[in-house]
């Protein structure tokens, strides 16, 4: 692949390791990712996400609600794997920064990649919360030329 990860989408993935953690999974989900960037914060992503009301304490109860019957207490050490949805997003994100003529994944590659995951938890959330696909590609193309690289 000719992209790259930008160094905002490489602090994501390890928040969203973090977050897994807190959340004492054995496995990087949809979920962790979209809290990440919310956490994160300073990214396009998470500024798509402010403007449509969506703080990290609304996506995280919305979160919540989706997986509470699947949380489990196990104690993991070292990076965690990816489930299926996971690869997925980070396929779809490539494919949604070269649509956009990047030079590097962003995190607003990202947030476009869960929207398109379906079945995921985030992109549950993401439904719940009343985001859209086409909207928030919407919210991403009117700041994208102005913001290049977050």
């Amino acid at each position: 692949m000719y992209e790259k990860f930008s160094p905002r989408v490489d602090k994501v993935v390890k928040l969203a390791n973090e977050i897994a953690r807190e959340y004492d999974q054995e496995y990087v989900g949809t979920e962790h990712i979209l809290l990440a960037i919310a956490r994160e914060g300073t990214g396009l992503g998470a500024k798509v996400l402010r403007g449509r009301n969506a703080s990290e304490a609304h996506l995280r109860k919305e979160v919540d609600k989706l997986i509470k019957k699947s949380m489990e207490e196990t104690w993991v050490f070292g990076r965690l794997p990816g489930t299926p949805h996971f690869k997925n997003v980070v396929a779809t994100a490539i494919e949604q920064a070269r649509q956009l003529n990047s030079q590097e994944i962003c995190t607003e590659h990202l947030l476009l990649a869960l929207c398109r995951e379906s079945g995921s938890v985030a992109n549950r959330a993401l439904k719940n919360l009343g985001m859209r696909y086409a909207d928030v590609r919407a919210n991403v193309l009117e700041q994208v030329p102005s913001n290049p690289g977050e």
